[in-house]
């Protein structure tokens, strides 16, 4: 590999880990971990004439190259290399990401490098390494360590074969396994240095508008039914975590509580939390799908959860004020990315109030 590729891959991965414990060390396993996850891809092809491949996997991957082939005609997303190829990575992650946050406050915090800028984790490749480095952080600081099924490489890498669908997420349902095609192919559209949240929340407003046409117009009534029970879990869960965020938020930004006091709230709004959802839980017959992220709340995973969640709304109204049209909306987004971080972010919250106020009372006449 050409040194200076190696670099600005080295230089992506440590910051687009949607990603040793320390320098050097860190660098190293980045690049190598990402060299190894290259060499255990081959072309979708190669794996659909393969004999040994079984017909399940076949299947999705069939289906992986329709959601591909639409995510370019249309969603306007990238027409290259990424996701044409396969890897079975033997692991049930991609990668393993770190997050932390204040013991009172729920904003992450964050690791700034060359050229991608400061972001709110970091990303490894082996768990045990991201285990080392969230025991070495500040006692102080609330962490989270959690799997993460794919990361973008920002469309850096695709002169050497792109980024490759893989076992963490081949299996998913239909509808979500288009959504992360389409949301990891946004990070290589747009991307704002600095900024988690600006970058998260526009690829999860793409995965959002894409999922719902692709199972609209493309997937089988099945697909559509088995897609709803699994979005309304997901839907309801958003809420009741929507609704702990705003909880946690109120009391940290309460100045007439002292510090103990502050931690006494928390604790109850945690424990609200987790009587909530255990009832939730069993509406759901049982589905446990979430129990991981309720056994590990804490400020950092509640915070990691608002990137993907907090600019959407503002996201979905720039779509609707640019006609639909996903070109005209890149390009939007684009103007926006180019714009200080404050401004933008104030943009898209203004653009979401406008449109909840338009929806409520209908076309303001003059």
């Amino acid at each position: 590999m050409r040194p200076l590729r190696l670099a600005l891959l080295m230089l992506a991965l440590l910051g687009a880990g949607c990603s040793s414990t320390t320098g050097a060390g860190y660098y190293w396993q980045s690049v190598t971990g990402h060299l190894r996850l290259m060499q255990a891809a081959r072309p979708v092809e190669q794996w659909l004439a393969d004999p040994q491949t079984p017909v399940t996997l076949k299947e999705r991957l069939e289906l992986a190259r329709r959601i591909r082939a639409f995510a370019v005609t249309a969603l306007a997303l990238p027409d290259n290399a990424s996701y044409h190829r396969y890897a079975d990575l033997q692991r049930r992650a991609a990668v393993y990401n770190v997050v932390a946050a204040p013991a009172l406050s729920l904003t992450l915090q964050t690791w700034c490098f060359p050229v991608v800028g400061c972001v709110g984790y970091r990303g490894y490749f082996d768990e045990g390494d991201a285990q080392a480095f969230a025991r070495s952080l500040d006692p102080t600081l609330e962490v989270a360590v959690y799997p993460v099924p794919a990361y973008s490489t920002l469309g850096w890498m695709n002169w050497a074969g792109g980024d490759p669908l893989l076992n963490t997420f081949i299996g998913y349902p239909e509808g979500e396994l288009a959504r992360i095609v389409f949301h990891e192919l946004a990070h290589q559209v747009v991307y704002a240095r600095n900024d988690t949240v600006f970058n998260e929340s526009f690829a999860t407003a793409v995965e959002r508008l894409g999922g719902e046409r692709w199972l609209r117009t493309q997937a089988s009534q099945k697909a559509r039914d088995d897609y709803a029970v699994f979005d309304e879990r997901r839907r309801a869960f958003r809420a009741l975590t929507l609704s702990v965020r705003q909880r946690l938020q109120t009391v940290y930004g309460n100045a007439t509580l002292d510090d103990e006091a502050k931690r006494q709230r928390k604790q109850a709004v945690m424990g609200d939390f987790r009587q909530a959802y255990a009832g939730l839980r069993e509406q759901w017959g049982g589905f446990a799908g979430y129990d991981a992220f309720v056994a590990r709340a804490n400020n950092a995973s509640f915070a990691a959860q608002a990137a993907y969640d907090e600019l959407v709304p503002g996201f979905l109204a720039l779509f609707e004020r640019e006609g639909q049209d996903f070109n005209r909306f890149y390009d939007a987004v684009q103007a926006l990315a180019d714009r200080p971080k404050e401004e933008r972010q104030a943009a898209l919250k203004a653009l979401a109030n406008a449109f909840t106020q338009t929806a409520h009372h209908g076309p303001q006449r003059p």
